[in-house]
């Protein structure tokens, strides 16, 4: 081991064990980032001030949209992980699509099934279905954060080698080679950072454009995203794609294109004429 490899803090993976039962630190970031979204959504919501002339959500259709989210979140994140990363494996062994508990999820898929749960509940509650979307992004950034902080206790989706960085660690599962913490630079880009500039556009621009909150968080994310790849080992069963490129990286690109569109459209009050309509 190389003198400048940090031992890995060996952390059990599984939180709390009551006989068979074991929650595990992962689905535990899971319901932290829930509740912390939904405490601070509820908080937005509940400033008229940052809403008109959009209607706001009331406290109760709040905590409504968390478990649409919930659903569409895991649900999306399952099967864009199945989908995206490793399709051939799971057709062979159908069942491993149901086993969550072996881990796998992606996060561009959980987007989209929360994208289409704010939708779905949005036009069932006669609500403004960019600003929901809005809404979502201003909170997404605290699962993102106990998220990846669950990747690293987990010891899972480790960096690339970097035999000469002073703050690399020896994964576990990850060889002998020590590796760049690609986890916890994940959680300080797409979630502490990508928080705090979203904290700072909903003060200052509130939930009038519909869309603009949105269009950010999908641009601040794809970016933080892709410049996090070049530290993280792309998935074995995948490896590099075209251009040296990541799956993360590849997916990542068109949200920068569709972020800055929805930003522009939103900015010049497209989205609130369209959906004042709607």
């Amino acid at each position: 081991m190389p003198v400048l490899a940090l031992p890995f803090p060996m952390i059990d993976p599984v939180a709390i064990a009551i006989g068979p039962i074991a929650i595990r630190w992962y689905a535990l970031a899971y319901v932290v980032g829930l509740l912390g979204g939904w405490f601070y959504a509820r908080r937005l919501a509940a400033r008229e001030e940052l809403w008109r002339p959009v209607r706001a959500p009331t406290a109760t259709e709040v905590d409504d949209l968390i478990v649409w989210i919930a659903f569409g979140i895991v649900l999306g994140g399952r099967l864009g992980y199945v989908l995206f990363y490793n399709l051939p494996a799971f057709l062979a062994n159908p069942i491993e699509i149901f086993a969550v508990w072996h881990g796998g999820m992606s996060f561009h898929g959980g987007f989209l099934g929360a994208i289409l749960a704010l939708v779905l509940f949005s036009r069932s509650r006669g609500l403004n279905p960019l600003a929901m979307l809005d809404l979502a992004a201003v909170v997404t950034p605290i699962g993102l954060f106990f998220g990846r902080i669950a990747n690293f206790v987990n010891g899972e989706l480790w960096g690339r080698p970097a035999p000469d960085f002073p703050y690399a660690f020896v994964f576990p599962n990850g060889g002998p080679v020590p590796r760049h913490p690609s986890q916890l630079y994940e959680a300080f880009a797409e979630g502490f950072v990508l928080f705090i500039v979203m904290a700072i556009a909903a003060r200052t621009f509130g939930f009038r454009r519909p869309g603009l909150l949105g269009g950010i968080f999908v641009t601040g994310y794809a970016i933080a995203r892709i410049t996090c790849e070049f530290f993280r080992e792309p998935d074995p069963q995948l490896g590099f794609l075209v251009g040296g490129a990541t799956m993360g990286q590849l997916l990542s690109l068109p949200m920068v294109l569709v972020g800055l569109t929805v930003i522009v459209l939103a900015w010049r009050g497209v989205t609130r004429s369209r959906v004042s309509e709607a």
